[in-house]
């Protein structure tokens, strides 16, 4: 409980910060949802053909997994706040639809005929009748979407979007379970407060239409709340939409890979462009290795940290050698000639991928090396990352390259795969040669003998329309290359993954250190 208080003390506004973000892209969300929602909730209370088929299609929407609904969205809207706020709207959408839709057509039938009987046209009957009757029940629909709208906000961490996923997301990859409970409990009680204003909310409107008011109050008490409804809604758009602009500078985003090494490069970067330039900053960290390489390609961000070893095999589909600078230059050559993209300096270290296991269990298997793995691999469990198992510079391109053939394969993200190691879940895991969590782990690092994976050097890549317009900028980000070397960055990850530093200040500190920028 103290690590957890002096870690809230720390970094309170960091917390601060991701909170604000977290609770800007949820009102958006549930603004735009019920714009929708209820208009479309009376369409199709009006028309049974139509309700049928609109229904069915947001159902669809509500059964596809979110994570999966994310990256559909992120090709067409790119990466940051529109594809978040898309995601929850189209989940949000089912319960308001629904429950608009009830509360119209479940109005006694004697009502609706007795206003008819007095001469009100349809839209009197629905604004005047309909809508003051079924708001309880459409209150009940938005408070359900407003209250998942808060928990499903956190995935936005995963493209770029901030929020207090970005702390749950950080702090599973690097089994930091502080950081985690500084993302989740924040979200647990915002989602809680939420449910309260709403709560409030629905009382208050419910009070407003019983029985014990006349039709005169009722009518005045809609009108009232139409238009306080009205003006909120004016105003959260207004706000979400002049705030961000107001004084805002041209703007260089930098972006970054979704574990410990890549966040730090990723605040690295941004530290000395905004130590060197006077452009405003965006850092969108904590990306995919899919979704980060098609932002930059698509323009979402300007620049990021890589990995040659990657863009070879992954992106240029070509076999690696063990020649560094070959692997540079080609790289180099391709990223320019097919996509606008400029790779600088390298920065210094060769991470490349390796594959680890607990020193009682390689000693046991009398394992030292890849060769001597493949021997025993059938009686074993390999947990790798989600990414690895799928790469061909990966395990399908290992197996075939050693014949490996494992008892048993559960992959999963993040540090998770550490503790399954630690359990005994698994006996193998795949992991990067700088990683700190290896230190952490104490872990037993086992040999390429067969030099399977490609050289894997970190480099800046730079879209070329950034360097044209700043061009400044190239000049600025070359000041680390050549600076870190592995047993640095074994550190500097180890810092975060065990000491429990957030990558910003480390980051922060060592470029101090090194006196790249100022205190």
């Amino acid at each position: 409980m103290t690590n957890f208080i002096n870690y809230l003390v720390q970094q309170k506004n960091q917390i601060i910060s991701l909170l604000m973000q977290h609770i800007q892209l949820t009102v958006v969300a549930i603004v735009v949802a019920i714009i929708i929602g209820i208009p479309l909730g009376i369409l199709v209370s009006k028309n049974e053909k139509l309700r049928k088929y609109i229904i069915g299609i947001i159902n669809i929407f509500q059964a596809i997994p979110s994570m999966a609904l994310l990256g559909l969205l992120v090709p067409v809207l790119g990466i940051g706040s529109k594809p978040a706020i898309m995601m929850v709207v189209l989940y949000s959408l089912l319960p308001i639809v629904k429950n608009t839709t009830t509360g119209v057509l479940s109005i006694d039938e004697n009502i609706i005929e007795s206003a008819t009987g007095i001469g009100l046209t349809s839209k009197q009957i629905l604004y005047k009748i309909q809508l003051p009757l079924a708001l309880p029940i459409i209150m009940a629909g938005i408070r359900i979407s407003a209250v998942t709208a808060v928990g499903l906000m956190t995935l936005a961490a995963f493209i770029g979007a901030g929020g207090l996923g970005y702390l749950v997301f950080s702090g599973v990859q690097t089994v930091n379970n502080t950081m985690i409970l500084a993302g989740a409990i924040p979200a647990c009680i915002l989602a809680l407060l939420v449910d309260y204003i709403f709560s409030r909310v629905e009382k208050v409107v419910m009070s407003k239409y019983s029985c014990q008011k006349s039709s005169t109050q009722k009518r005045k008490s809609t009108h009232t709340g139409l238009k306080v409804c009205t003006a909120i809604v004016v105003a959260v758009i207004l706000i979400t939409s002049i705030v961000p602009s107001f004084g805002k500078k041209d703007t260089i985003v930098v972006g970054s890979k979704d574990y410990t090494e890549g966040l730090i490069l990723g605040n690295m970067y941004a530290d000395l462009l905004e130590e060197y330039t006077d452009y405003n900053i965006e850092k969108k960290l904590n990306m995919g290795t899919t979704v980060l390489w098609n932002s930059i390609v698509n323009g979402d961000i300007d620049m990021c940290a890589d990995y040659t070893g990657t863009i070879l095999m992954n992106i240029m589909k070509e076999e690696a050698t063990g020649d560094a600078d070959d692997v540079y230059n080609r790289v180099k050559d391709h990223l320019d000639k097919e996509y606008d993209i400029k790779v600088l300096d390298p920065i210094g270290f060769n991470n490349t991928y390796t594959l680890a296991m607990e020193p009682k269990v390689a000693k046991k298997y009398n394992i030292e090396t890849y060769s001597d793995l493949v021997k025993h691999s059938q009686e074993l469990v390999f947990s790798p990352t989600l990414a690895f198992q799928n790469r061909e510079d990966g395990l399908p391109g290992l197996q075939k390259y050693y014949n490996m053939k494992f008892k048993e394969v559960k992959s999963m993200d993040g540090g998770l795969r550490y503790q399954a190691l630690k359990r005994g879940d698994a006996q193998v895991v795949d992991a990067f040669s700088t990683d700190g969590l290896l230190k952490k782990f104490n872990l037993k690092v086992l040999k390429d003998d067969k030099k399977f994976f490609p050289p894997y050097y970190a480099i800046p890549i730079v879209r070329d329309d950034l360097i044209a317009k700043y061009p400044e900028t190239e000049e600025v980000l070359n000041k680390l290359s050549g600076v870190i070397n592995e047993e640095e960055m074994i550190e500097l990850n180890y810092k975060v993954d065990e000491e429990g530093q957030t990558p910003e200040k480390v980051a922060h500190d060592y470029l101090v250190e090194k006196n790249l920028i100022k205190e």
